[in-house]
């Protein structure tokens, strides 16, 4: 990971354009090739940044990160403050709460639940950005990977999208589907996931430990 610290102004050009006047800014480039604008507020959220696959070029004190799309973010740097590197090597991951870890470990000896034919390739497969609570294959030999979370919301889509990113470019996998499980999931994050592509699944808690539900239920 890269950080540098410097004054700044900051140009997008894409579907819309965006301009940040001069101001000193944390500017971070991931080994995945992401860049990311953050000022001393906003707690984690950027100010502008660029998802990979991007390439960024460096020439007099001015940075070009280009997309596949030919989204442009410019960024003309004045002074600056810091300039690191480091690695930071591969993380373990987030450790999940017991719901989440028991979630995950019940759908993966019940992948029935999700469709006839679903089979399951293993629990927390790792990536170079994090493991994948579960990758699996569909009644249609289709890879899937599934994120399960307690409480869906949009963080959640976004990690899933990530890695799906990813795991899309390995020519074994892909093409790679997403599906996102949780107990309940917010509207927002259903709006998002529908938008790309990814399936929602809520999850029945005490019918996967095998539990009956006592209470009436209008059919």
């Amino acid at each position: 990971m890269r950080l540098v610290i410097a004054r700044c102004t900051v140009d997008y050009a894409g579907r819309l354009t965006a301009h940040l006047p001069s101001a000193k800014r944390l500017l971070i480039v991931k080994s995945d090739g992401s860049v990311a604008v953050h000022s001393d507020d906003r707690a984690y959220k950027p100010l502008n940044w660029m998802s990979p696959p991007c390439a960024l070029k460096e020439e007099d004190g001015r940075w070009t990160v280009e997309n596949k799309a030919g989204e442009k973010l410019i960024i003309t740097l004045e002074e600056v403050l810091l300039d690191a590197e480091h690695e930071l090597g591969i993380d373990p991951g987030l450790i999940k709460d017991g719901v989440e870890a028991h979630l995950q470990e019940l759908l993966a000896d019940r992948m029935e639940v999700l469709g006839e034919g679903w089979s399951l390739i293993r629990r927390e497969y790792m990536t170079a950005i994090g493991p994948v609570d579960i990758l699996c294959r569909d009644g249609e030999g289709r890879t899937v990977a599934i994120e399960i979370k307690r409480r869906g919301e949009i963080d959640g889509v976004e990690q899933l999208t990530r890695y799906l990113e990813l795991l899309n470019r390995d020519p074994l996998l892909a093409p790679v589907r997403g599906v996102f499980a949780a107990q309940q999931i917010k509207p927002q994050a259903r709006v998002l996931a529908t938008d790309r592509g990814i399936d929602c699944v809520v999850l029945d808690y005490d019918g996967l430990r095998g539990i009956e539900d006592d209470k009436l239920k209008l059919f």
